[in-house]
């Protein structure tokens, strides 16, 4: 008996642009045997047991372009490859991962399939295919399958490896405004832009935000003696070297006061409002657990708001609310807790809930609370009476639009006092649209690395776009953090191009990275020795600060395998495109499939960037068309189609005429150099087009004829490092 199964030949993790999409993604090469001849309409049941399992699939729209158009096609009958791919995008959507991109495509082997998919995370997306591909086989085989376990573990992985909340509006706050991000650790540690212009962002913590500010946050005494010697209101108060003198200090300030830890934050080991000497001795003990000290303050009577400020300025704030329940007479404190206050839907443990879950154990304020009313865990308060849990509960009520002016100076004032750039400042205050001064509020703490969560899904109240706030302080208007970033491709000479285009940028004054087949170069001082013409090796010069320009090689294997490094780029080079260079291994077969490769770079080119297209080569030559800026067409024959209508309409070429190598701007033509002197290229038609493709790409970057007539001659005087048209011969079977 024949068995039908899918079966994984490969997994791939394209972890940039490729030649399925912009993004990240998974490609699985499957095989479907004796499933080829299944379609999901011959298998009894399959249907029902699919679509009961997994009913969200009805939003999946597939090639019918509406709701319900996936489960459509499975009723009327497709392949396993096309259902997994949907059955695993679906997966990550329940995991918390949106991914809406998926393709199935057949190859020139009967049964064999590529499945793509978007892959945010690339552990969470193969854990994602495999348990879609055991769910897919379970439905087929009619054996049963855990759906909400399956979900739930993979939900905890998304939870535990994905970026946290704050950084994620941060991260995705810079792919709106196009700038390009990259994580450098498992944590939320990430760099937003590329080499030089790059920052880093750790959640609501930046490479501004001061190791000096940030231990003076810490130091709550520290904080209010600043705070209150520039003008800032703060409530009076000391530190306590024990249970009796924080009763000493209290009697000092006058009750009622607040005990809390010395260098705590996020509110944890704060009591309020406490009157007698067992309370403030009682606190001293909860605050001590929770920092290296105790501090007593003046007690000031309000709601607690957390403002936040980025970059010298207020942009959301939220209110605390007490917490209570109301006795029934046969409950106890514990399930009034449960039933009145835990069971919101708002309230959960994972960071994507705005208001946390109380538990008593671990909760001793609360427990505090409950004692001076005299109530604990067990009590069971009596039917009608009202019991105070916490004073100031999670700060999760939006109040942005309420906070007086004077109230958000003062609290960006507190944030520059302290020296950080995004602050959390809590500030009490009875009415926070009216003056502190006014109803003696004050500021209470400022907090480093604050979260966001609470503005991002307040309980009540407009979400606030903080994360666009961090970013447009990291990145004022106009700036992109990008670098110039050079992209060469095609089936011979990439790593001649590449290098000469290293060099012309390299005499243009700037700091300049180069990966290709050649190794790694950072300016002329070579890092790394053999072929470099890799992701990994193009990441490395976008990580780099020094790098003010990049250009990678970027071969047909590499794209295929790995996706590029780069999400976008100033300039794509195509040297050209060998019909018979396939890459069967890939079931890259056909010239169509080849021009589908190369084009990659064309696509991701930004709009003011520009591609430098082989205008002797057709094919090359029509992916002009794909290009979202403009187009520098490059020669031997001036006379070619495309050159000539590209002049026609004003536009740039790069040519050999009479011996010549020319620039074209319309009818305005100037000549840089003797094609004998430039590069060493001397009649070699293939080194001829090396050097009009690299001299291309410098232009597009805005470097000088007599730059580059002086550094194609010069780099044609080093022949022991030019790269030659042998050498790039040798490198086009490895990066082709």
């Amino acid at each position: 008996m024949i068995k039908k199964d899918i079966e994984f030949l490969e997994i791939m993790s394209l972890r940039g642009p490729n030649i399925w999409t912009y993004r990240p993604a998974l490609e699985a090469w499957v095989d479907i045997g004796a499933l080829e001849d299944s379609p999901s309409n011959t298998i009894p049941g399959f249907y029902e047991r699919l679509s009961s399992w997994l009913p969200s699939l009805i939003e999946h729209r597939c090639g019918i372009g509406e709701r319900g158009g996936f489960l459509q096609r499975v009723r009327e009958g497709t392949w396993p490859a096309h259902i997994l791919e949907h059955v695993t995008l679906e997966l990550q959507n329940l995991a918390g991962m949106q991914s809406g991109f998926g393709k199935a495509r057949e190859t020139s082997k009967r049964g064999v399939y590529k499945v793509v998919v978007r892959a945010r995370h690339e552990e969470v997306s193969r854990a994602c295919l495999h348990a879609a591909r055991d769910l897919v086989m379970a439905a087929i085989e009619d054996r049963p399958f855990d759906v909400p376990a399956t979900v739930a573990r993979l939900r905890d992985m998304a939870d535990s490896l994905c970026l946290g909340p704050s950084t994620a509006c941060i991260v995705d706050a810079a792919t709106e405004r196009g700038i390009p991000s990259i994580r450098l650790t498992e944590g939320n540690l990430v760099q937003l832009g590329h080499g030089a212009r790059s920052r880093r962002i750790w959640t609501a913590e930046t490479d501004r935000t001061s190791a000096i500010a940030e231990s003076i946050s810490s130091d709550k005494d520290l904080t209010k003696s600043l705070l209150q010697s520039c003008g800032v209101p703060v409530p009076e108060g000391r530190l306590a070297d024990g249970p009796e003198d924080a009763w000493e200090a209290a009697e000092e300030i006058g009750v009622p006061v607040v005990v809390k830890p010395y260098d705590g934050n996020h509110g944890r080991g704060v009591c309020i409002d406490l009157t007698t000497r067992e309370e403030v001795e009682a606190a001293y003990h909860v605050a001590l657990a929770e920092g290296s000290g105790v501090i007593v303050e003046r007690f000031v009577r309000g709601s607690e708001h957390r403002l936040l400020v980025v970059g010298g300025r207020m942009v959301a704030a939220t209110r605390g609310e007490e917490a209570t329940v109301v006795g029934d007479g046969r409950s106890t404190v514990t399930q009034l807790i449960d039933d009145q206050l835990n069971s919101d839907p708002r309230r959960g443990e994972e960071e994507d809930y705005p208001l946390t879950p109380i538990i008593l154990e671990r909760e001793p304020t609360a427990r505090l609370e409950l004692e001076r009313q005299g109530y604990d865990a067990d009590s069971v308060p009596p039917e009608g009476k009202r019991v105070l849990v916490m004073r100031n509960g999670n700060a999760a009520f939006d109040v942005t639009d309420q906070v007086h002016p004077e109230a958000a100076a003062v609290a960006a004032l507190a944030a520059r006092i302290v020296g950080l750039d995004i602050a959390g400042v809590d500030l009490v205050a009875e009415d926070i649209s009216r003056p502190l001064e006014e109803q003696r509020g004050a500021i209470v703490e400022v907090n480093a690395g604050p979260g966001l969560l609470m503005h991002l899904k307040p309980a009540e109240g407009e979400p606030r776009p903080v994360g666009r706030a961090i970013v447009d302080s990291l990145f004022p208007a106009g700036e992109s953090g990008r670098i110039p970033v050079v992209g060469v491709t095609g089936t011979h000479g990439k790593t001649a191009v590449a290098r000469l285009v290293a060099h012309l940028l390299h005499l243009s004054g700037k700091h300049v990275g180069l990966a290709c087949g050649d190794g790694l170069f950072l300016d002329r001082r070579q890092v790394e020795k053999g072929d470099c013409a890799t992701w990994a090796a193009a990441h490395k010069v976008l990580l780099n600060p020094a790098v003010d320009a990049a250009v990678f090689e970027s071969g047909s294997r590499a794209i295929l395998r790995e996706g590029l490094a780069y999400d976008r780029c100033q300039v794509a080079v195509v040297t050209d495109l060998d019909p018979a260079a396939a890459l069967p291994e890939y079931y890259v077969e056909t010239p169509e499939q080849i021009y589908g490769v190369l084009r990659t770079l064309v696509d991701i080119v930004l709009p003011n960037g520009v591609a430098v297209l082989n205008a002797d080569d057709p094919q090359v030559a029509q992916m002009a068309a794909l290009c979202d800026g403009d187009v520098i067409f490059f020669g031997r024959n001036p006379a070619a189609a495309a050159i000539a209508e590209h002049l026609r309409r004003g536009k740039r070429a790069v040519f050999a005429r009479d011996g010549w190598l020319v620039q074209a701007v319309g009818t305005n033509e100037t000549r840089l150099t003797k094609m004998a002197a430039a590069a060493g290229a001397g009649r070699d038609a293939v080194q001829v087009e090396n050097v009009l493709a690299a001299v291309g790409a410098a232009w597009a970057l805005g470097v000088s004829p007599d730059l580059i007539r002086a550094g194609i001659d010069a780099f044609g005087l080093e022949p022991s490092k030019r790269p030659t048209l042998q050498k790039t011969r040798k490198h086009k079977a490895k990066n082709s």
